[in-house]
């Protein structure tokens, strides 16, 4: 009973780990600007994602350890510190995101300036994180994101064209403004594929002490839980596509995705998207500032859980608490949410080789994994994400420049 349990509520995270500001940001624009021709990097970030997240789940079951901590023992410290340093960075940057989702969707509900509510956002989710435990951080703010399936209801009501739905599964040069579209490509799998998503899974597994019983089970999570919530962000853009793309109306501010959602919804769709994207951005922001708090927890070898007291987990606890205040700051500052996404979005890309390259030596390492090491098809998905993603490294910078506004 306990696994069906943990498989529904894994399903239902997937929301969670794939419907938040930067896919919806993403989904939106791109739906916007060249109607459904980027739904092939969607469906791409869901498949990599899928494969990535089961292999952080096998790993924490089969070697009881998590993605972090065989990072540091396999690599040595100096290495890991690297690693460590350049994804906490760019995650980050993420967080800072998430916390403007929050806050713009209280803006939308009650017409006061983002920069009012970062800190009681910040708050929030720090009392979340200091009263709670880990599956209430998981579960809660997905089981609440559940609302977000008015996405899909949206989509079917506006009643596409799904032919040519069909058609943005198929990767394809654009006719026109190339650069932005390859720029939104990046930020789609950016998006899509976060590296603090595998470590935040992985130490997930492992405080639920995950064993080979559960791979099945990991299984299922990983693949439905992310078709899950990839399926809801190309609804997100298919809306997009229909209401703005045929106008000819470029997506820049957060009040013109919300008001797209009024069409299929007349008179409840700006208040549904708020409260989805409250939700969403809110369980985004608690699930980065553990996965940081994993990160550094982990890396150093202190004794880390979210299960203890924050009094018992003093440095777990701190570190958390010193991020989210810290990434509250920008958005007290008035930095444009949309534009830290953006650019996040787009960096994730570009250090995803970072994270890739060592875990796919990790996961081929017989001395952790023995019989459960990747298999050809894993490996194989591993490097074509490394592969991609080195070319979205090389021109994440210059698409952001030319075609990124």
């Amino acid at each position: 009973m306990k696994k069906i349990v943990q498989l529904a509520l894994g399903i239902i995270t997937g929301i969670g780990g794939f419907l938040e500001i930067g896919s919806v940001t993403t989904a939106a624009q791109a739906g916007a600007a060249f109607g459904y021709q980027l739904i092939w990097p969607l469906l791409l970030g869901m498949v990599c994602l899928a494969f990535l997240l089961e292999m952080s789940g096998r790993f924490a079951a089969v070697s009881s350890h998590t993605i972090i901590e065989g990072l540091r023992d396999r690599f040595g410290f100096g290495f890991f510190s690297i690693v460590l340093g350049a994804i906490a960075v760019i995650v980050f940057l993420v967080l800072v995101a998430e916390i403007g989702g929050a806050a713009l969707a209280i803006e939308l509900g009650t017409g006061v300036g983002i920069s009012w509510w970062a800190i009681p956002v910040a708050a929030l989710a720090w009392f979340i994180l200091w009263k709670g435990n880990l599956d209430f951080v998981e579960d809660a703010p997905s089981a609440l994101g559940i609302i977000s399936i008015f996405f899909a209801i949206g989509a079917w009501r506006l009643n596409p064209d799904w032919g040519a739905v069909a058609k943005g599964a198929i990767p394809s040069a654009p006719s026109t403004d190339k650069p932005h579209y390859w720029f939104l490509a990046v930020s789609i799998l950016g998006a899509s594929i976060s590296p603090y998503l595998m470590y935040f899974y992985s130490a997930g597994a492992a405080e639920e002490k995950w064993d080979k019983s559960y791979l099945g089970v990991n299984r299922v999570i990983a693949g439905l839980g992310t078709a899950f919530g990839g399926g809801l962000a190309i609804a997100v853009m298919i809306v997009s596509a229909i209401i703005f793309h045929d106008r000819g109306i470029e997506v820049e501010r957060f009040d013109q995705m919300a008001r797209m959602m009024s069409y299929p919804f007349p008179q409840w769709g700006i208040a549904l998207f708020a409260v989805t994207l409250g939700v969403t951005c809110l369980g985004a922001t608690m699930e980065i500032a553990l996965s940081i708090s994993y990160m550094f927890g982990q890396g150093l070898g202190w004794h880390s859980s979210e299960e203890g007291k924050p009094a018992d987990e003093a440095r777990f606890s701190t570190v958390y608490t010193v991020i989210i205040f810290l990434a509250s700051i920008p958005i007290i500052l008035g930095v444009n949410p949309i534009k830290v996404t953006e650019i996040s979005m787009a960096l994730e890309a570009a250090i995803l080789p970072v994270a890739v390259i060592p875990f796919l030596i990790l996961m081929n390492d017989r001395d952790y994994l023995g019989d459960h090491t990747n298999k050809l098809v894993g490996n194989t998905v591993v490097v074509l994400i490394t592969l991609m993603s080195f070319a979205l490294a090389i021109t994440a910078v210059p698409l952001q420049l030319l075609g990124g506004g």
